[in-house]
């Protein structure tokens, strides 16, 4: 029995498009096209966000990157933090020492270094030790012999490290271990001095013009008759050695008690009244005596192990 073929429609089957010759894509190649974002504007970068550029597009990164107003703020709050810091340092730093006045004891010559020399081996013929003045302010050292200086006790304390470290390799006994520590007993020695003249002085309720570097200066002149003790040990044998060393020591201690006389002793006249006046002569006398004749067994102590 034959259906009627009412509302029936015959339709063309839809032809299928042939697949790409070659392997297939597993990833679409987005490379060479425009990023979504900036296809639908949400956003125009002023810089490049990836890795660095090279070409004038380059150049035009750089420049707008300084041009942001928000790392033009980030690199001046950095630079604020950066002149903060170094005057927190500077501040801390003239909390111990003056700058103006560690530049006063290092204001010196030739001419001033080479008198200096003579006057710490030949104390004996100079007449005048005031430290001179001018408006109530002490000459710098190259304008006075008798201004003590920072610039020969630490040319004189790195000379004494090399001369040792010489000594000890001429005698087949070098090794940095020796020399460090022949290094750090000189310089032990020297703040222990100090130490014991600044509590001395406080003590004592003694009122002078003596400062922490003008007692550094004083205690550090030893290195030059020490220099001269080794030298001539090394040269003489011990016999020029224990000349040196005494008439480095006489010498040392002749110029420590006229130079702290003039410190420590002319001070009398403002410490004149109260009960203990009549002892403090004397202590003040003691105290220049102590440290003059401290100096010799330093000397030998520093020195005797560098000459056999």
């Amino acid at each position: 029995m034959d259906l009627p073929h009412q509302g029936y429609r015959a339709t063309k089957p839809r032809a299928r498009a042939a697949p790409p010759a070659g392997d297939p894509l597993l990833f679409e190649d987005t490379s060479s096209s425009q990023s979504p974002m900036n296809n639908q504007q949400y956003y125009t970068p002023g810089y490049n966000m990836g890795g660095p550029t090279s070409g004038p597009q380059g150049s035009v990164g750089v420049n707008n990157l300084f041009a942001d107003p928000m790392a033009n703020a980030a690199m001046m709050y950095g630079s604020s933090l950066a002149n903060q810091g170094k005057d927190m340092v500077n501040k801390e730093i003239g909390r111990f020492m003056s700058m103006n006045k560690l530049k006063y004891f290092f204001a010196v010559d030739t001419r001033y270094v080479m008198r200096k020399i003579m006057l710490l081996m030949f104390p004996y013929t100079h007449q005048n030790w005031e430290v001179g003045y001018h408006r109530d302010t002490p000459l710098t050292p190259r304008h006075d012999v008798n201004a003590p200086d920072l610039y020969i006790p630490t040319m004189a304390f790195i000379t004494y490290i090399l001369l040792a470290g010489m000594a000890l390799g001429i005698q087949k006994r070098f090794s940095p271990e020796v020399l460090g520590l022949c290094a750090s007993t000189a310089l032990v020695w020297v703040i222990i001095e100090v130490l014991v003249m600044l509590l001395s002085l406080y003590l004592l309720t003694v009122h002078t013009d003596l400062s922490t570097f003008d007692l550094i200066a004083y205690s550090g002149y030893k290195y030059v008759g020490m220099i001269f003790t080794v030298l001539s040990g090394l040269v003489f044998g011990s016999d020029g050695y224990f000349v040196a060393l005494a008439w480095c020591s006489c010498a040392l201690m002749f110029f420590i008690v006229r130079s702290l006389k003039m410190k420590i002793l002319s001070s009398l006249s403002s410490d004149s009244m109260g009960a203990g006046a009549s002892a403090k002569p004397r202590f003040r006398l003691y105290i220049t005596v102590a440290t003059a004749a401290f100096q010799p067994i330093i000397i030998y102590w520093l020195t005797s192990h560098l000459v056999r």
